[in-house]
């Protein structure tokens, strides 16, 4: 069962199939990190709120 590696909430395989690279199944973010985003290998607060 794949989880997000930020916030270790459940995710489902469409998510990671549309979000993750090939061969990834855990996503770094999910929709429960509305404030965390992608940078590079790293996961950051967004600099702007998600709304």
């Amino acid at each position: 069962m794949p989880v997000c590696q930020n916030c270790e909430s459940f995710v489902t395989k469409d998510y990671v199939r549309v979000f993750t690279p090939p061969g990834v199944e855990q996503p770094r973010v999910c929709p429960d990190c509305p404030d965390m985003v992608r940078d590079g290998a790293d996961v950051r607060e967004a600099r702007a709120t998600r709304s």
